[in-house]
């Protein structure tokens, strides 16, 4: 039986898991997390005013029985925002640090959040940096998203103040004046993230955001009415998704395509072999990613505007090389589709190129360590920590670890579709289940 669950990392879903455990009745929990940041996590707790959720807030409800739930604190905030709107991240940060809050106050002998950063795991003994240890039945590893790795060719500026690493540090958007230009590898949500915080702090001066192949998000639309959804998962494989929502598309517009297979996408990756991921991966990922993970319209604006006015250029090509010049870098490029090398000399670089998950190349010192000692270990794909279905990590022997469980985005490899609210509220809210012995309840699993 578990009587204590240790949570490493309190963002969305460690918060999620913690307060799921006291509704599920089962054992208590002990959220760890790095300063005071507990229940926002960085998504939503180094949100600036103008940073919108990417979902819609009618489908942000922290949980699956209760849909509406968070429609309903924003009217009890006062909000008349209704659920078809793109609601400010640092809102949702405030309705999750209330549900954190209130969930303690309700139950302080069951809920216990410590501040500290988690070095080490041992069975179920969990050291921190500073010495002290937590000892608990299990251990959920929470640790959210890893920073970005280094682009190709910047090995020789990574320790320059010129470049950050990680594009939520305040380094990466300080101390810069409006004759600078600032270049952001990556053209994902990342960048826009990173260009919206630009603009809040008053940079004036120019941004230049690179790429593979120069792709942007596509902005979210109203849904256009249809055929009937999809009633079934698609058959075709993964490597001819593209193609299937393609066609499905023309008969209901390809947005509406795209959401209606939200039910069914993990399915259809753990059905993929692993020839099948890896080929989409390489080859179609980008394009899945700018039609699946969408910008709220008001921002689409913004960065259109931005591209519009001069502000903002957006290249498609790859980094070869990088030579610090004085306090600026020059970087050296080649166009997508060319073999002419050209140089951006730029004041600041930022890697938005979307987080790492590869446990071979971590610095986390949790993960590296659990890595070195066989009890993790990478998903053949290289996307974050391989999982059962439960959310039991396997040792490096393949077999399940009984104490050590993981969730969000470092189990992608597992599930893919594992970065949104929809996706992990239902994932956290199993995990729930399982480790308070209730997912028998109810007729799942008879």
């Amino acid at each position: 039986m578990i009587g204590h669950v240790a949570i490493v990392g309190a963002g969305f879903s460690g918060t999620l898991l913690a307060i799921n455990l006291l509704r599920h009745d089962g054992p208590r929990a002990t959220l760890i997390e790095r300063g005071d940041a507990a229940g926002q996590g960085v998504a939503y707790g180094m949100a600036q005013p103008d940073h919108l959720l990417n979902v819609r807030a009618a489908n942000m409800s922290a949980f699956p029985d209760r849909p509406d739930h968070f429609v309903r604190w924003l009217a009890e905030q006062g909000d008349a925002q209704g659920g078809g709107d793109f609601v400010p991240r640092a809102t949702y940060g405030a309705y999750l640090r209330e549900l954190l809050a209130g969930a303690q106050a309700a139950a302080p002998d069951r809920l216990t959040i410590v501040a500290g950063e988690a070095v080490d795991c041992d069975g179920g003994k969990v050291t921190l940096r500073d010495g002290r240890t937590i000892a608990a039945d299990a251990v959920v590893l929470a640790v959210g998203n890893l920073a970005p790795q280094v682009p190709p060719g910047l090995d020789a500026v990574t320790g320059s103040p010129a470049y950050v690493g990680n594009p939520w540090d305040a380094r990466g958007t300080a101390g810069l004046c409006d004759d600078d230009r600032v270049l952001l590898i990556g053209t994902g949500l990342t960048m826009v993230d990173v260009v919206l915080t630009l603009e809040a702090r008053g940079f004036g001066g120019k941004i230049v955001a690179l790429s593979r192949r120069g792709l942007l998000p596509h902005r979210h639309a109203p849904a256009t009415p249809g055929e009937p959804p999809l009633a079934e998962r698609p058959t075709p494989p993964l490597s001819a998704l593209v193609q299937a929502v393609r066609a499905r598309g023309q008969a209901i517009g390809w947005r509406s395509a795209i959401d209606e297979l939200r039910p069914f996408t993990q399915g259809i990756w753990a059905a993929a072999d692993h020839g099948e991921r890896r080929r989409f991966l390489r080859h179609l990922r980008p394009w899945w990613d700018i039609h699946r993970h969408r910008l709220a319209p008001a921002v689409a604006d913004r960065i259109a505007a931005l591209i519009d006015g001069g502000r903002l250029t957006v290249l498609a090509g790859k980094t070869c090389d990088a030579m610090p010049v004085g306090d600026s870098v020059d970087v050296r490029w080649r166009p997508r589709g060319d073999d002419t090398v050209q140089t951006l000399h730029v004041t600041r670089i930022i890697a938005c190129t979307g987080p790492q998950g590869d446990l071979t190349r971590t610095d986390d010192p949790l993960l590296a360590r659990l890595h070195d000692a066989g009890r993790i270990r990478p998903d053949p794909e290289h996307l974050g920590i391989e999982v059962e279905s439960t959310g039991r990590v396997l040792r490096a022997d393949g077999t399940a670890d009984e104490q050590l469980f993981a969730i969000g985005p470092m189990t992608r490899g597992a599930f893919w579709e594992i970065v949104a609210v929809p996706d992990l509220r239902r994932q956290v809210w199993d995990v729930a289940r399982y480790l308070s012995n209730a997912h028998w309840v109810g007729g799942e699993g008879l």
